[in-house]
């Protein structure tokens, strides 16, 4: 299925659609020299806006929770992927353990689970799944949407070493995104692969820190393609110490908040545009959509009603919400089935693996989609984020799919920079 356009695209962003597939050449060897001198991540998602005159990342996740809601054609391409990812850290790898969530929001989820599995077993590998909830003491079955069932069970530690009662795995998988805090049973595991590395967790990363990667990386990007970085980059600020119980904070909220509108009308008059701005406050560390917020105009924030403020205040885990960033909101102008939808791209190691429309019937296109309600439309992402036709139309499905493609993987290296930049082992980057 391809998204219906609101309107017919013109202007920025088919010129850059259309710069995008002229240089594929520039633009595959630019990635390829990039990635012999940085890490991809194991794998994540990274969430798009396609606004008709900007393709920006608005959300990378390390963590990705969605592997169920991939097109079966794209199976082949996600087990290769996944197997370049294994020979380079564990190359003689026979065990793997995977961790997911501990309390999953969605019963879903473990159908998530279950195909990364299946995926990873096609690579060779032994996979089992390990707790960290303490109240799993036992192993124990968990039922699947489709009536099969996931044999979770409890994690042992033995030295330095995590696995089963009966089994040791040389690779562990995290599929739990740590919001809860750094688990002590995962500390020091020099012996094993812990992908990927605890730094990643929300207990630690910061989303503005990756978008100052991303910032970086766009800008290189852009130089080397001769465009605007603005095309591919939203603006962004942030503030620590904010409150939305006591309101400590507000007012760093509010001229950050008109510091990004302003930047951003600016360039909607540089391209002519006619959309009112808006920007989005989010919680700077967390996911599954929770906390956050769209604004229009900085005195809205002085109107939050309390439920406003007490849906701000926790995200997941019960993470009280102290470090806030503001985005540039990127309006989507796609939709499948008449409801707003915007792209969500899955990747593992360096390799583009397959996607998906998240699609919400009940929000706008100013609006945040992540949110109950929502429902997943998958594409077939294998074969066109990586065969564009140049020379057909760039608003051609596959060749739109290649933009997704390109920008999601910028994303994905501003990740491993941005990691390269929080380890804790690595000295050289602070």
């Amino acid at each position: 299925m391809v998204p219906h356009l609101l309107t017919a695209l013109k202007g920025p962003l088919l010129d850059l659609e259309r710069r995008f597939l002229d240089a594929t050449p520039q633009i595959e060897r630019w990635l390829r020299l990039e990635w012999q001198e940085h890490t991809p991540p194991f794998y994540c998602s990274v969430d798009l806006r396609n606004a008709g005159f900007k393709l920006a990342p608005v959300d990378t996740n390390l963590f990705p929770g969605g592997f169920a809601h991939l097109s079966d054609s794209t199976l082949p391409l996600a087990v290769q992927a996944a197997m370049a990812a294994i020979e380079k850290y564990c190359p003689d790898a026979r065990n793997l353990l995977l961790i997911p969530e501990t309390r999953p929001r969605s019963p879903q989820y473990f159908a998530n689970i279950q195909r990364l599995a299946a995926i990873l077993r096609q690579t060779g590998l032994n996979v089992r799944f390990g707790s960290l909830d303490p109240a799993v003491v036992a192993p124990s079955r968990v039922a699947l949407p489709d009536g099969s069932s996931l044999l979770i069970e409890p994690l042992r530690r033995q030295g330095r070493r995590v696995g089963l009662a009966d089994f040791d795995p040389c690779s562990i998988l995290l599929n739990n995104d740590l919001s809860a805090g750094l688990p002590p049973l995962l500390a020091d595991l020099p012996e094993q692969v812990l992908l990927p590395p605890l730094h990643a967790g929300w207990a630690v990363r910061r989303k503005s820190q990756h978008f100052a990667a991303y910032k970086d990386v766009a800008k290189r990007f852009a130089k080397m393609l001769e465009i605007d970085p603005w095309l591919i980059d939203p603006f962004f600020s942030s503030c620590g110490k904010v409150d939305f119980n006591t309101r400590e904070g507000e007012a760093c909220l509010a001229t950050n908040v008109d510091q990004v509108l302003r930047q951003m009308r600016s360039k909607y008059r540089e391209y002519g545009i006619q959309t009112t701005p808006f920007v989005i406050v989010k919680a700077d560390a967390g996911t599954y959509g929770m906390g956050i917020l769209s604004v229009k105009d900085a005195s809205e924030l002085r109107t939050l009603t309390r439920r406003d403020r007490s849906q701000m205040a926790v995200v997941k885990e019960g993470m009280q919400v102290h470090e806030v960033m503001i985005q540039e909101g990127v309006p989507t102008v796609e939709t499948v089935q008449d409801s707003v939808a915007e792209p969500v791209v899955y990747m593992i190691d360096r390799y583009v693996v397959g996607g998906f429309y998240r699609v919400h019937a009940e929000r706008g296109r100013d609006e945040n989609l992540n949110a109950p309600g929502m429902h997943f439309v998958p594409l077939p992402f294998a074969t066109s984020c990586n065969l564009p036709d140049s020379n057909a139309e760039p608003d051609l499905a596959q060749n739109r799919f290649y933009a997704y493609g390109v920008v999601a993987r910028l994303a994905m290296l501003a990740a491993s920079i941005e990691l390269e930049r929080t380890d804790p082992d690595q000295s050289l980057y602070g």
